[in-house]
């Protein structure tokens, strides 16, 4: 490897077009990257634009998908030829098959050293389910999981791992002090079945009756959004705010202007949520699920309560209303700990990991079954 020029690193996820986790992450990690002498990386986009008269085919269900995939290998093709180390991001389900596989694919073809980034909360039935999931996280020449939870997950079935964490700006979201909370809440989840809002909207409802000026802010969008509308009217609540989809340039407003940050999911793994409040001073409830109790201690950084228990949610939250100090401790230790997820300490480990990737031969790409 030259080292008179930087690591050349084609990073395989999604662009901003697909807000969610991972598109956040990649770009994060991009911007990282950028001007820095050591390392050169870029986005390949695992939804790449389609050429203006295919365009429209995107609207088309299971056509967009094809359609896709025919922009997406060529685009492979050409963007990984260029690179010392591929680093793939990869979700689950049928997105490993459609994203994560064919870059891995395609970077062996090539003969280029490939880091999987596994991120999805859903690994245990994922893994459980795909014997061509396990195969090729066996092969490929690294893994690097955001969480202590992944990393046992992998671990059951046998692949190994290391901890690389997600990273927070503690720049963009800024830490303030909450000497009294206010009942004003917030929660940045997508609107789909994982997350169950429903019990994030139940919680609140506890809350209101305490609280009756208490606001809710509903910060993303997805397919749940005509449910969880109607379950407000039904609830009869009151104060509470669909903000849309929001730029993460620009989502950090939402956690300045509230001081409680509330999340239900039923599967998660190292939600950047929970960092980004933790990093702008928000209390914190969310329940136990997936690898949230690795970044969150309870009663230490916030406070943990069972997966889909709106009622102990909504007390959790009474809790912090009711006593200040407590409140007051949880978000200084959880400001203390995103110490470790800041770019000055992320960046030794992806640099590290980079370089010996770009050391040794890549590994032969798996036989399929």
């Amino acid at each position: 490897m030259n080292r008179s020029r930087p690591l050349n690193v084609a990073i395989v996820a999604p662009s901003m077009a697909i807000l969610g986790g991972q598109a956040v992450q990649a770009d994060r990690l991009l911007t990282a990257w950028r001007n820095d002498p050591e390392v050169h990386g870029w986005l390949v986009p695992i939804n790449p634009v389609l050429p203006g008269p295919l365009r429209h085919l995107t609207r088309i269900k299971y056509v967009r998908t094809l359609a896709t995939q025919l922009a997406y290998w060529p685009l492979l093709l050409k963007e990984l030829r260029k690179a010392d180390v591929v680093h793939v991001f990869s979700a689950s389900y049928f997105s490993f098959l459609l994203a994560p596989l064919p870059a891995v694919v395609v970077a062996r073809l090539l003969g280029k050293p490939v880091v999987m980034n596994y991120r999805s909360g859903q690994a245990p039935d994922h893994l459980r389910r795909s014997p061509l999931a396990r195969a090729t996280l066996k092969r490929v020449d690294r893994n690097a999981v955001p969480s202590r939870f992944l990393r046992d997950v992998f671990a059951e079935f046998g692949i190994a791992s290391e901890i690389i964490p997600n990273i927070v700006d503690v720049e963009q979201f800024r830490f303030r002090r909450r000497d009294t909370l206010r009942p004003h809440v917030v929660s940045t989840r997508s609107f789909e079945d994982l997350y169950n809002l429903p019990c994030t909207l139940r919680a609140f409802r506890i809350i209101q009756d305490r609280y009756p000026d208490a606001t809710l802010t509903l910060v993303g969008s997805g397919s749940q959004e005509p449910a969880l509308r109607r379950l407000v009217a039904t609830l009869a609540l009151r104060h509470v705010t669909f903000a849309g989809r929001i730029d993460p340039e620009n989502i950090w407003r939402y956690y300045a202007d509230t001081d409680i940050y509330l999340q239900t999911p039923d599967i998660d793994n190292m939600p950047s949520s929970v960092l980004e409040a933790f990093a702008s001073g928000c209390a914190v409830v969310s329940t136990t699920a997936g690898g949230v109790p690795a970044i969150l201690s309870d009663q230490v950084h916030g406070l943990l309560v069972p997966v889909n228990d709106h009622e102990a949610a909504g007390a959790a939250v009474l809790r912090l209303l009711d006593q200040p100090g407590l409140a007051t401790g949880l978000t200084e230790a959880a400001f203390a700990s995103c110490a470790r997820y800041q770019w000055s300490s992320v960046r030794q480990q992806w640099l590290q990991l980079y370089r010996s990737l770009a050391a040794s031969p890549a590994v032969p790409a798996p036989t399929p079954a």
